[in-house]
């Protein structure tokens, strides 16, 4: 390859000296060309969307269930304004992420879709590197790579359109970076933390989504101790076949679990920022020891108060405590012994009435969780219907979850399930959305799935309502039409998108639907008709 070219070429070779092999994203005049390169020159695979914060949310999909650095590309001025809520929800899902953004030329400042993109882009809590000069090309997208993964964070690397012809020298620059760092606990605070879980008679052990990677530490931890395991949303599916695995810590807890947090009185978090619906805005930590682990210290505090906290790896430090308690031979607390542990996980179940033309939500899902494919990545989108998911469809491990609420946003979820099928290329991607999330933001990039051919099962959870306000208006006793909608049939716009569509409206239509997901050959579409005034409420 000759080391000298234009700009538009380095800053594509550079992104595939990162080991970049797929990018999402659309087109225009400051990126067309970087693109180009990059599939034809490089040997790259770009995923064409119809939205450009849908680049940015496939990115961010792909980055959670591969592991690598999402990569996403757009041009500038609106391209980049359409992105806001995307680069939100992935810079507060500490996702790693490099977005290739143009910019307007640098010596037209009246272009017409000029804006200080810097600006735009600080407000989302993403960073922002500029490209300097033809000359920094590889350094640049160097230094964005790097930040990305040290940041846990999309990085926007800002491309000015009147660089990409100019001569660029290129030569490979990577910044090798360890991407896990994290030290050992030790002094005064372990010591203090040590004697508080020795002392504990009813210890509980919470992992969340930083301490996926130390699974096996934390289950030998709590298998010292006779202590239960548990999980936030984020590391949903961690302990999974674990024989006193609670689930879902907080809001979305099974009765039974609820009450066993309450029991406890002692909680070892480890890599949770202990958010509000864990701890149910307090309730729940409430008259305990809390020690709270994390290697990132804007984790520690923000939710409540821990009796000691530790800025440190979880996965070490879960080790160090178990050797301590060893050597103090300290006794196992016994807690594990007093469970029944067959009603640990078990939710209410569904009611089993149903209006005419409908269908009973929760009974459906638990149809579902049954029918549906075992090795399935799990999206979900936001809104009323999530919150059941959540708790009644399962996951084999936490990278094969993703939930979009990280901003509290509709409207992400199919654009997030075709990055996670990108990534995930020999799993079957289920996706639940909501009626409203999917006219939002689910229309535009069905199709996007059927042209890439991913294997992708939606369902619509469709009461012809934004339900969230919906069921407020009805609580007050007031007119709640204003919520309601006459939207069209999401199975046929499945159908006409070049997709599969049913529309299920009875136990025997769901049937039918769950008939058909054995001969797929696409995407397909399953639309759950749901009385509006006989769906659960969000238990968040």
């Amino acid at each position: 390859m000759n080391p000298q070219s234009y700009v538009y070429q380095s800053i594509a070779r550079a992104t595939k000296d990162h080991g970049t092999t797929n990018m999402f994203g659309l087109m225009g005049d400051a990126n067309l060309f970087m693109v180009d390169s990059f599939v034809r020159e490089c040997g790259g695979k770009f995923i064409p969307v119809a939205h450009e914060g849908s680049a940015i949310l496939m990115a961010e999909a792909y980055a959670h269930v591969s592991g690598k650095v999402g990569v996403a590309t757009v041009t500038h001025g609106p391209a980049l304004t359409n992105c806001m809520t995307a680069m939100t929800e992935a810079a507060r899902g500490q996702t790693p992420m490099v977005i290739l953004a143009g910019d307007t030329p640098v010596d037209n400042p009246r272009h017409l879709q000029s804006i200080d993109q810097r600006e735009l882009v600080k407000v989302t809590g993403a960073g922002f590197i500029q490209l300097r000069s033809p000359a920094t090309v590889t350094e640049d997208v160097a230094r964005a790579f790097y930040r990305a993964q040290v940041e846990r964070r999309p990085i926007v690397l800002n491309m000015p359109a009147d660089f990409m012809w100019q001569d660029s020298g290129y030569a490979i620059k990577i910044l090798d970076v360890f991407t896990t760092p994290g030290g050992v606990a030790e002094g005064d605070t372990l010591d203090n933390a040590i004697g508080m879980i020795a002392s504990a008679r009813r210890p509980l052990i919470l992992a969340g989504g930083g301490a996926i990677h130390a699974r096996d530490e934390l289950v030998q931890l709590a298998d010292r101790l006779e202590a239960p395991l548990a999980t936030t949303l984020r590391a949903k599916g961690l302990f999974n076949d674990h024989p006193y695995n609670i689930d879902i810590f907080g809001t979305l807890s099974t009765p039974a679990a609820y009450d066993l947090i309450a029991q406890s009185d002692c909680i070892i978090c480890f890599g949770t920022a202990l958010h509000d619906f864990t701890t149910d805005r307090g309730k729940l930590m409430k008259d305990k020891r809390i020690i709270q682990i994390d290697v990132d210290p804007t984790a520690i505090g923000g939710g409540l108060h821990p009796d000691a906290a530790l800025v440190a790896d979880t996965g070490l430090t879960a080790e160090t405590i178990l050797y301590w308690l060893n050597e103090a031979e300290v006794p196992a607390s016994g807690f594990t012994r007093e469970l029944d542990t067959a009603t640990l996980t078990a939710h209410t179940p569904g009611s089993g009435k149903v209006s005419e033309g409908f269908v009973n939500y929760v009974d459906t899902l638990e149809r579902l969780e049954v029918a549906l494919p075992k090795d399935r990545v799990l999206v979900t989108d936001g809104g009323r219907f999530m919150t059941e998911v959540w708790c009644r469809i399962s996951v084999p491990n936490p990278h094969s979850f993703v939930g979009t609420v990280n901003f509290g946003a509709i409207g992400l979820g199919l654009q997030v399930a075709v990055g996670a099928a990108v990534a995930a290329p020999d799993q079957p991607v289920v996706l639940f959305s909501g009626d409203g999330g999917f006219m939002m933001g689910g229309i535009n990039e069905f199709n996007t799935a059927v042209r890439l051919g991913l294997d992708l099962i939606v369902i619509i959870a469709n009461d012809s309502a934004y339900g969230a306000e919906h069921i407020q208006f009805v609580d007050r006793k007031m007119d709640p039409s204003l919520t309601e909608f006459s939207w069209p049939s999401f199975a046929e716009i499945a159908n006409a998108l070049g997709g599969e569509g049913y529309e299920v409206r009875s136990n025997d239509e769901l049937e039918t639907a769950l008939q058909a997901l054995e001969n797929r050959k696409g995407p397909i579409l399953i639309e759950l008709r749901l009385d509006p005034a006989d769906v659960p409420a969000m238990r968040i």
